[in-house]
């Protein structure tokens, strides 16, 4: 352990962040006193401090299982920007490569390595023998429930990692589980006695609306949106240059609408389980460094996408469950600036799940995926505040928001965005990041502009994700404060030192430019 340093330190010197988010610290805190703890945050309470911080300070190697082979390489290049020593184990690896990889493991060179759970029990449990291993943080632990709206199979071979590598701690981390999943990934990993640690879910930035396609007898009625094509390219088309998510129910759907949204002029592109890895990877990529503003897909896009600038989620058809949904809709504002949620759903929609939930492998699933599905659509129906619904059915009480959904804002996002369809190019003013940076001061939207041009072109020479060299909330920040110095820059949250070092000169001088 590096006694001479304490968490804030590290939060302050090596990610350039002056305060913890709600949860980090206690989690941290747990994990170095040697406790098994589990974690529920929401998106965008940043998860991967609870375990890099703790990697840095125990020590040793810090193991870290993730789901998606395709987002190991963006989660080791994002913690090497902020100065981290990180590298990934994979079936995508070279053999001349892992070799090397495992070498330095050995030696002790890495403070983070992140595994698939299938690799665990074989190649990557071999790679770990005689590893001082410090801490094992298992993200989207969900996925090990049969009760979590995301189950994976291979997320059981994690079952025996106590029993492996005993006494090390475990640190399961998700941002949506009820009670009933959480105790399951307790019992699933083994944890002994374990903090239990759970957020709040409410997130205020996040602009929850939704619009009924028809009714239950499939008839429209008064207020709902007949023309969801229209609605949905009115809406994307008034965030022009805005990062956005379109979600479908089939991949049929994803197709046309991608099709649709294209002959508009929108930057789209469809994802879905039909294509080929190349085709999807090549999609992704294209998101990450901001050349496809919208990408269209089901639900296998999203888990792990770190993309913090994501200024809206559109839903075309109603989610399976409210996990689903919140876990869907919390891939927008991760920066914690404004993002519009906007929910399409029509009894048309429980009736398709209700035809996929038949081939379910028995009945007692097959009727909770129904019940799952109810709740959806109630939540959907209800003139409640939907803030206030949705914290409650995952377990918490609150106010209603007041201002963050269309219920208690009484606002209606489909004919505003029609309604400014003639000034599109200046929407970004309107419905983008709207949230002032924390420090106060007149921010210049040119210079803003400026600076997302120089980050992309940063990006794009070190074939990064634009995000990963600043978010767009630190952007913000500049264009606020305009700093001048160095000493100035470091004081703008996210620019830690390694990225001090690496950008500042550039941005320092468009600034002053």
């Amino acid at each position: 352990m590096l006694a001479s340093s304490t968490p804030h330190d590290l939060l302050k010197e090596v990610f350039g962040f002056e305060s913890f988010r709600p949860g980090q610290l206690e989690i941290i805190e747990a994990v170095r006193a040697g406790r098994d703890c589990v974690g529920v945050m929401p998106t965008g309470a940043g998860k991967s401090l609870t375990y890099q911080i703790p990697a840095r300070l125990l020590g040793g190697t810090t193991l870290v299982v993730s789901p998606l082979i395709a987002l190991m390489k963006d989660q080791v290049d994002a913690a090497v920007e902020n100065g981290l020593k990180a590298t990934f184990l994979n079936s995508s690896v070279e053999p001349e490569e892992r070799r090397r990889r495992v070498d330095a493991l050995r030696r002790g060179e890495y403070e983070l390595v992140y595994a698939a759970p299938e690799g665990i029990e074989a190649s990557v449990g071999w790679a770990l023998e005689g590893v001082k291993l410090s801490l094992i943080a298992v993200d989207e632990a969900h996925c090990i429930s049969h009760w979590g709206h995301d189950f994976r199979p291979a997320y059981r071979n994690l079952a025996g990692l106590k029993d492996r590598f005993a006494g090390v701690p475990i640190l399961a981390l998700t941002a949506t589980a009820t009670h009933e999943v959480v105790e399951d990934i307790a019992s699933q990993l083994a944890l002994r006695n374990p903090v239990m640690f759970r957020g709040s879910f409410f997130r205020p930035n996040l602009k929850l609306h939704g619009y009924l396609k028809v009714g239950r007898d499939g008839q429209p009625r008064p207020g709902a949106v007949t023309d969801t094509n229209g609605a949905i390219a009115a809406l994307v088309r008034s965030r022009q240059g805005q990062s956005g998510i379109v979600y479908c129910l089939s991949r049929k759907s994803v197709e046309s609408t991608a099709a649709f949204l294209s002959s508009k002029g929108v930057k789209a592109e469809a994802y879905h389980a039909g294509m080929t890895a190349e085709e999807r990877t090549r999609v992704q990529d294209a998101f990450k460094a901001d050349e496809a503003d919208v990408i269209v897909a089901t639900v296998a896009f999203g888990m792990g996408i770190d993309k913090p600038d994501i200024r809206f989620v559109i839903h075309k058809d109603m989610p399976r469950s409210i996990e689903a949904y919140y876990q869907e809709v919390g891939r927008a504002g991760r920066d914690g600036s404004p993002s519009d949620c906007v929910l399409f759903y029509s009894w048309a929609d429980v009736m398709s799940y209700d035809r996929f939930s038949s081939d379910a492998p028995n009945p007692q699933l097959a009727e909770w995926h129904r019940r799952r599905v109810r709740e959806m659509f109630r939540f959907a129906e209800a003139r409640l505040c939907r803030h206030q619904q949705l914290v409650r059915l995952l377990g918490e009480t609150l106010a209603p928001c007041g201002v963050s959904c269309d219920v208690c804002s009484a606002s209606d996002l489909v004919r505003e965005a029609a309604a400014s369809m003639p000034a599109a190019v200046a929407t970004r003013k309107s419905f983008g990041a709207r949230a002032e940076p924390r420090p106060a001061g007149q921010r210049d939207d040119a210079l803003f502009d400026r600076l997302r041009a120089l980050r992309k072109k940063l990006a794009g020479s070190k074939r990064l994700p634009a995000y990963m060299v600043f978010t767009d909330a630190t952007l913000l920040e500049m264009a606020a404060r305009k700093p001048r110095t160095e000493d100035e820059l470091r004081t703008v949250s996210g620019v830690g030192p390694k990225k001090l070092i690496e950008y500042g000169e550039a941005f320092l001088a468009e600034i002053a430019r």
